[in-house]
């Protein structure tokens, strides 16, 4: 992206965000259920353009956003849609910020995600700032995507640096238009593959990242080895050894499940309770991406949870 497309597309921001819109982001079956529905398969308003990603007559939009789009290339012609068009990002609202991320659906490897794992975690996170204190001078936000979690930090502490570390070019490039977007001017935007790139400590880590095991490998997708877990257990690794004395680790992830034993659980136990003061590990929902259980490296896996560490450095 060139520095005219990031000028538009923040332009594009700004007038979505003044013209009232607002986006929930839900996860690509729901999606895919809703666009289905008679009578969808066609844009009607913005919110079906910029959230449910559904071809538009060129005519639907304000010439002006159009011509924004085009400028930031973040439009594209629908094969044989008789010159019907369709948006390349998505806008989902978080809080009072508008955020961008990639359109639907989402195959790309560099593809930006962003959905219901990002609320969830950007809540149990705002939830857990009480446990922080008013001291952070530096945090990082470990396979940031679209901005969301570093975001919720900077603003809710705006004297503290906080990075937002991703190794996809495109997920920095529209975390950047999120951050101009939010006015957050503590947020730094680093390539790093976990914290390989960046030096020093942190007060406070945290990271929701890919954890399904994904057959082409994708990186916003993918958890590696140990059932998805092996990227998580990393960032434990990792996280717990950059962390200050009295700092946080906060991770978001999914972990599978066979039986009674959270095998990832028991993979971190021994760190966690070498490394901490404290720590505390509970499923935010027992029961996500279902339909994930059909596919190859589940046939021993009854169910996906949704999970939150809160670990303390001693």
């Amino acid at each position: 992206m060139n520095s005219a497309q990031a000028t538009a597309l923040l332009a594009l921001g700004r007038a979505l965000h003044e013209s009232g819109y607002r986006f929930v982001t839900v996860t690509p079956s729901t999606h895919r259920r809703i666009n289905a529905r008679p009578g969808n398969q066609h844009a009607r308003e913005l919110r079906d353009v910029f959230g449910w990603s559904r071809p538009f007559a060129p005519d639907l939009i304000d010439a002006g956003m159009l011509a924004l789009m085009r400028e930031a290339g973040v439009v594209e012609t629908v094969a044989g849609a008789d010159g019907l068009l369709r948006a390349t990002v998505r806008a989902s609202t978080l809080g009072q910020m508008t955020v961008f991320h990639s359109a639907f659906p989402t195959h790309d490897d560099d593809a930006v995600f962003f959905g219901p794992d990002t609320y969830r975690f950007v809540g149990a996170m705002t939830r857990a700032f009480a446990w922080v204190g008013a001291g952070l001078n530096r945090a990082v936000d470990i396979g940031c995507g679209s901005g969301a979690g570093a975001l919720a930090i900077a603003r809710k502490f705006p004297h503290c640096e906080v990075v937002g570390a991703d190794v996809n070019e495109r997920a920095l490039e529209l975390a950047q238009i999120n951050a101009r977007l939010a006015g957050a001017a503590n947020l730094q935007l680093r390539r790093s593959d976990l914290l390989d790139g960046l030096d020093g400590d942190f007060d406070l880590i945290v990271s929701n990242p890919p954890y399904v095991l994904d057959t082409d490998e994708r990186r916003y997708r993918h958890g590696g080895g140990e059932r998805g877990a092996e990227l998580s257990r990393r960032i434990v690794e990792q996280g717990l050894a950059r962390l200050r004395p009295g700092g946080s680790l906060m991770l978001y992830t999914g972990v599978a499940i066979s039986g009674a034993n959270d095998h990832f659980l028991d993979s971190i136990r021994p760190l966690l309770e070498q490394n901490c003061i404290t720590w505390n590990y509970d499923e935010l929902d027992p029961d996500i991406f279902g339909g994930q259980l059909g596919e190859p490296g589940y046939e021993t896996v009854e169910r996906i949870a949704a999970v939150w560490l809160h670990a303390v450095r001693r």
